[in-house]
């Protein structure tokens, strides 16, 4: 004898748990811990810092390699740290503290990164020495990165978000180093396809910025072009635009690494005005606002990855 709830419980003889049609995609965003790995100058390590309550990060392992211009991407039970220095991709476990592993290889560094857990795939996107291509490895099986796309414009030194259906490439600079894109790229991850659209642009052309999601928008913080900025803004998921102002970071900071909860964006470490930074910054999705110092690192480092599970 059975019965079923609408809404999709099946009960017969125990508890089976059915999505009903139409189902929302699983949440990309972190609930339980932020992570950073790697960065500059010659850093392989990998700390981690709760969501749930604020407080100082914990030594939790080592990337294979040492050094920055990382890219980062999380799956739903991996971290993982692409491209830098090595221009190899590492691999770390959300589920067990220790350390990285090496599983595949991408050329470049100061690479865009997004990841798509819905699809499956990390993406990385423009770099070293400047160039348009997008590329895409497997979070199901190790292997290399391969070549599915191209950005709007060349560039290196970028960054990259992602909602649920798409890739954010944001920021950068040109080749000769002599150029600072504000532009958002913008491309699908159900398909391959042959160039991203350009969607909008950033308050300020900047390079090295963190990156961020929440469920509606995308965020970028920090970076440098003539100076080191402290900015935040962000931009719709729902609405192609430009980016708006909404808060300032509590320092200024080039190379961070940005992470995201459901509920806030964090921005870690970074080179500031005057020394490297520690800093554990967050702000809320809710409401636009400044960030807010919430805890330190054990490492001062720039050109950094970050991870959110």
């Amino acid at each position: 004898m059975g019965f079923t709830i609408t809404g999709g419980v099946s009960i017969s003889g125990g508890v089976s748990l059915i999505p009903p049609a139409g189902s929302p995609s699983p949440p990309i965003q972190g609930s339980n811990f932020g992570y950073q790995s790697g960065g500059d100058p010659s850093n392989n390590g990998i700390e981690k810092y709760s969501f749930t309550s604020d407080g100082n990060s914990t030594d939790v392992g080592n990337l294979t390699n040492f050094g920055g211009g990382l890219a980062g991407h999380s799956s739903a039970t991996d971290g993982y740290a692409s491209c830098g220095t090595s221009r190899i991709i590492n691999k770390f476990s959300f589920t067990s503290d220790g350390n990285a592993s090496n599983i595949g290889s991408s050329l470049r560094k100061f690479r865009a990164g997004q990841s798509s857990i819905n699809t499956g795939y990390g993406y990385l996107s423009g770099g070293e020495p400047g160039v348009t291509n997008v590329s895409k490895f497997s979070f199901s099986s190790n292997g290399d990165a391969s070549d599915v796309g191209n950005l709007s414009v060349a560039r290196t030194y970028t960054n990259g978000t992602n909602s649920t259906t798409h890739g954010y490439t944001a920021g950068g600079m040109s080749s000769t180093h002599s150029t600072f894109y504000n532009v958002i790229d913008k491309f699908p991850f159900a398909s391959d396809t042959d160039t991203a659209t350009d969607v909008g642009d950033l308050t300020v052309g900047r390079r090295s910025i963190a990156t961020n999601f929440s469920e509606d928008n995308g965020y970028a913080a920090g970076g440098r072009s003539s100076g080191k900025y402290n900015v935040i803004e962000k931009w719709s998921f729902s609405t192609d635009g430009n980016a708006t102002d909404v808060g300032d970071l509590s320092t200024s900071v080039e190379g961070p690494a940005g992470t995201s909860s459901t509920m806030s964006g964090y921005v870690t470490a970074g080179e500031g005005p005057s020394n490297n930074s520690n800093e554990i910054q967050k702000f809320p999705f809710a409401s636009d606002s400044n960030a807010t110092d919430v805890g330190d690192l054990i490492t001062s480092v720039y050109f950094t990855s970050g991870q959110q599970y």
